[in-house]
């Protein structure tokens, strides 16, 4: 059994010192849910887990320069097969142990930001479309719209009902922050904006999926907006979303709506063929 104590004081002192939590949240769904899915390698100084392909080697700031990455990347790396790793912050530790084991640079997942200061254009009318927050019955059509619209997406588009509720058992989940863009003719679910709110200061664009039916009808930007007005009447401080840094049509849409990246703000997928 994982010690996720030992683990979260780990990751924790790794956030303090770096900026960014070197954990993502499917790693913690699967730990605190399908705990038995997680090979780990736990100890005062560092830690190794492996779902799957994934990969997550953390080493606590007090004992690092002193060879514990790659002891611990000794004993959790397998000798073969694909293995996929991420670097939270694009550490250079992290850059300097990928290339020493054999990993390549494969994606690159941006961190945009949005201060709320900002002010926000209105939200404007789409004809035969209703905005609306989620609903118990919309379940399937959330993870049938994701799973279309993320279809190329390895992390996202794997959602499946279970995984949803998953992430609704969590403390953060509000379902007027869940919302739904809907045929007002036909009811039928077009896209949706998961937003998250991580504290009463900050605010996150959590998912934003558009079924490929519905492309073309400006959905995106539409529901964008509407969960920032959402965000922003809860009175965050500011709004981040996670988008790929190769993605241009988003990243167009977002900085349309006054979001920013910073260089530091970038995380690095490693990965092994």
């Amino acid at each position: 059994m994982v010690d996720l104590e030992l683990v979260r004081r780990v990751a924790d002192a790794a956030e303090e010192v770096d900026g960014a939590a070197p954990l993502d949240e499917a790693t913690w769904l699967a730990l605190r849910n399908r705990p038995d899915s997680v090979r780990s390698w736990v100890r005062e100084d560092g830690f190794a887990l492996l779902v799957g392909e994934d990969l997550s080697l953390v080493v606590h700031p007090s004992a690092r320069g002193r060879g514990v990455g790659a002891a611990l990347a000794v004993e959790a790396v397998p000798a073969s097969g694909p293995v996929e790793a991420w670097s939270h912050g694009d550490h250079p530790a992290a850059r300097a142990l990928a290339a020493r084991r054999g990993f390549e640079r494969a994606r690159e997942l941006w961190v945009m930001r949005r201060p709320s200061s900002v002010p926000l254009p209105p939200l404007p009318e789409r004809d035969g479309v209703l905005v609306r927050g989620y609903e118990a019955d919309d379940a399937e059509d959330v993870v049938r719209v994701n799973a279309a619209a993320f279809a190329a997406h390895p992390e996202q588009g794997a959602m499946d009902l279970a995984n949803l509720r998953e992430r609704m058992a969590e403390s953060w989940f509000d379902p007027a922050g869940l919302l739904v863009a809907v045929d007002s003719s036909s009811d039928e679910v077009l896209g949706f904006h998961w937003t998250k709110q991580h504290s009463s200061a900050l605010g996150e664009v959590y998912v934003v999926g558009i079924s490929p039916a519905a492309q073309g009808r400006g959905l995106g930007k539409l529901l964008t907006l509407a969960g920032l007005h959402h965000l922003i009447g809860k009175g965050v401080d500011e709004v981040l979303l996670y988008v790929e840094s190769d993605n241009a049509p988003a990243i167009a849409v977002y900085s349309g709506l006054g979001f920013e990246h910073a260089a530091s703000d970038t995380h690095v997928q490693y990965r092994r063929r």
